[in-house]
């Protein structure tokens, strides 16, 4: 799921926490990642009791290293994950697209893109789309239920730890533009998914 929301609040800093969402909480984790020669912040919080046994920064660091290497992402980035559960990711989507359901995942771009992966409008309007300290480029938020992943990966039998890198790479997918609101868009996000998961080993066989 994708939505824009309404600017309540910026990201203020890497390590004292952000405003997301339009709420606050606090960023117990900053991941500092080099993606070839470029430095790439995760800024992930978990703000339930779930451990679903696997490694969730490690996860995210490859699916999102790989995500940005398939779009071909210029510029060094700053992305937000909020691990959350299934009341809390209802009440964002009611909240957001007044949709009052559970989702698994709901992705918040932070750049309006006129073609998928296109980065060159960020350049239209730097100080709208980088982080003013270090430079980076603001791709958005993710918001992700650790129960439906749990659910899901049961009902599709798969892993786990499979089920957690497809919604990050479909997130992902939609914070660098991707859709699939048409049938030739949903192929296309689809075809980019397989080929960063299958090649990263996260498979259906996990």
């Amino acid at each position: 799921m994708t939505t824009k929301p309404e600017k309540t609040g910026k990201i203020k800093n890497n390590v004292h926490g952000l405003i997301s969402f339009g709420i606050s909480f606090i960023i117990t984790k900053a991941l500092i990642l080099k993606r070839k020669q470029n430095i790439m912040t995760i800024l992930l919080e978990n703000d339930t009791n779930l451990d679903i046994g696997i490694e969730y920064e490690q996860i995210a660091k490859d699916v999102i290293t790989a995500v940005l290497e398939y779009v071909s992402c210029p510029y060094e980035c700053q992305v937000n994950i909020l691990l959350t559960d299934n009341e809390g990711i209802r009440g964002m989507n009611k909240r957001m697209r007044d949709i009052d359901s559970v989702t698994d995942v709901l992705s918040f771009p932070m750049i309006p893109f006129e073609r998928e992966a296109d980065f060159s409008i960020v350049e239209k309007n730097i100080p709208a789309y980088f982080e003013a300290e270090y430079g980076e480029l603001l791709l958005g938020d993710i918001m992700l239920s650790l129960e439906k992943v749990i659910e899901q990966a049961e009902s599709y039998g798969h892993s786990i730890k499979r089920e957690y890198a497809f919604l990050l790479a479909h997130s992902m997918l939609h914070l660098s533009g991707y859709d699939h609101m048409e049938d030739e868009e949903r192929i296309r996000m689809e075809e980019a998914q397989n080929t960063i998961l299958n090649g990263n080993g996260y498979t259906r066989e996990l």
